[in-house]
């Protein structure tokens, strides 16, 4: 049975700039065949199963033959699988779709093009360019600059607004054709690189100076506007407290993507670095034994999101629901960990004030002597003070291991990229775990540079005071502490401070 192949644009950059329809096929796939510019973090809407190819085509770089790409998406249709072939932009502006396509029609196989956002409406958009202007812009045109020989640059230089992919590397050719074709030397130019992403530039200047302030700066990808709309960036905005703000955000592998947006939301350009990773613990055998034994315990504590997903999950395996759960009173530390046990269907009998674990002893609604609590718990490297407070009170605690929380291996390289070229305006911590993982990584793919002297502009914000006081035990400083101990407050101290 043949199965299908969607030809598909990607956008620009993040997810965010992906379409819905993108999203959905992504999420079915089987194999997507993508390129060099396609976001990676897209990657992560597919399948753990899905095979992912990449194919290169950038630049002058090295890419794989045409030919071989239409053979791979004909043999994995003909395979049975649903295939993806992800192409940055819109597949149908100065790509090769229509090969494909016609390739997989000869054989019989049978596609879909899905649009896409193309960079060439983006890029002016996020520079705040606007492509049409009552006054100085009535006409625009979008050309690809590859070859640049082959273009009637005198019919060009009569266009109010030009819009050009694919020039980086030809950008002295472009302008010496435009001034010989009547285009004045003070028209102004944009060259925008790499936009939409965590690393967007914006260069201005005019046909005149644009190459020596270019000089030695690597132009791919980029889009370049000409024309008048450009001397006003007439749209750019900084009505949004934390725009233009490069944000480094560290989190669990499979952290959420709400903190993300609501720094977007805000204007802020987001890098992404898993500074955890969460599986499952060593062993099952202490969980197990205690599942068994619910009705031996008070009271079930839960310190983290992580703990419930993993304790009710290995409570179903173990064939109970939370029926099993009805002898037991429940008491949780912090929003986000409440938040995702009612998602559940539970709802907590206790959450203290401040969402830390500090005041669940002191505000505890009961008292603690001789009660029996189960506290599920990450293997090792979590606080013991927990535990120790309320032993103090006369309660016995069983601690189990319900989850590993690890350091991942390597960064990813566009955020290493960021911090050596010190992009990066911002670091948001959400964990005293997250901090001391993040430092490792720092050290262990950062070692030619130093590290404080990397980071010394750079704001560390903290979601409370635990994880303020690792920032303080590993880079010797804190810069922003969230009033509410959740990432909506430590938002509103980024937004506060940078208001």
């Amino acid at each position: 049975m043949l199965g299908k192949v969607n030809l598909v644009g990607a956008g620009p950059g993040g997810l965010e700039y992906l379409t819905v329809r993108g999203q959905q096929i992504l999420a079915k796939s089987d194999v997507v065949v993508y390129d060099a510019l396609v976001d990676p973090a897209l990657l992560d809407c597919c399948p753990v199963h899905c095979l992912k190819l990449k194919m290169g085509k950038r630049g002058s770089g090295q890419s794989v033959p045409q030919a071989k790409i239409n053979q791979l998406l004909i043999e994995h249709c003909q395979a049975g699988k649903q295939v993806t072939r992800l192409k940055s932009g819109d597949p149908l502006i100065f790509g090769r779709i229509s090969q494909e396509a016609q390739a997989l029609n000869q054989a019989g196989c049978p596609f879909e093009i899905v649009p896409g956002i193309s960079s060439a409406l983006v890029a002016p958009l996020l520079a705040g360019i606007p492509l049409s202007d009552l006054e100085h812009s009535r006409t625009f045109a979008v050309l690809s600059a590859h070859q640049p020989d082959s273009l009637d640059w005198k019919t060009l230089s009569k266009i109010d607004t030009l819009v050009i992919l694919m020039g980086g590397k030809n950008l002295d050719k472009i302008i010496e054709y435009l001034l010989q074709s009547g285009s004045r030397p003070e028209l102004p130019i944009a060259i925008i690189s790499n936009c939409s992403r965590s690393n967007q530039q914006i260069y201005l200047g005019q046909l005149q100076d644009i190459r020596i302030k270019m000089a030695r700066l690597s132009l791919s990808p980029c889009i370049i506007v000409i024309g008048e709309v450009v001397a006003g960036q007439k749209l750019m905005s900084n009505s949004l407290p934390l725009t233009g703000k490069r944000i480094l955000v560290t989190r669990a592998i499979d952290g959420s993507k709400i903190f993300r947006e609501l720094l977007q939301s805000q204007g802020a350009i987001v890098l992404e670095m898993p500074a955890l990773e969460i599986t499952e613990p060593s062993s099952w055998q202490q969980l197990d034994q205690a599942i068994a034994n619910l009705d031996h315990f008070d009271w079930l504590i839960f310190t983290s999101a992580n703990a419930v997903e993993y304790f009710l999950g290995r409570l179903g395996k173990l064939s109970k629901d939370l029926r099993s759960l009805a002898c037991l009173q429940i008491a949780v530390v912090g929003k986000k960990t409440a938040e995702y046990l009612t998602s559940k269907g539970i709802k907590p009998d206790f959450i203290p004030p401040d969402y830390i674990a500090d005041a669940l002893v002191e505000h505890f609604p009961v008292i603690l002597q001789g009660k029996k609590i189960l506290f599920p718990r990450v293997e090792t490297g979590g606080r013991d003070v927990l535990v120790r407070d309320l032993t103090s009170q006369g309660a016995e605690v069983t601690e189990v291991a319900a989850y590993q929380s690890k350091s991942p291996g390597n960064m990813p390289e566009p955020v290493k990229e960021a911090l050596l070229a010190r992009e990066i305006d911002i670091i948001t911590f959400a964990s005293s775990k997250t901090v001391a993982n993040s430092y490792h990584l720092f050290e262990q793919n950062l070692s030619n540079s130093s590290l404080l002297e990397l980071l010394d502009r750079v704001c560390l914000a903290s979601i409370g005071p635990e994880t303020s006081n690792a920032t303080q035990k590993y880079f010797g400083r804190i810069d922003i502490q969230a009033k509410e101990y959740t990432l909506e407050g430590l938002l509103s101290a980024l937004v506060q401070k940078y208001a």
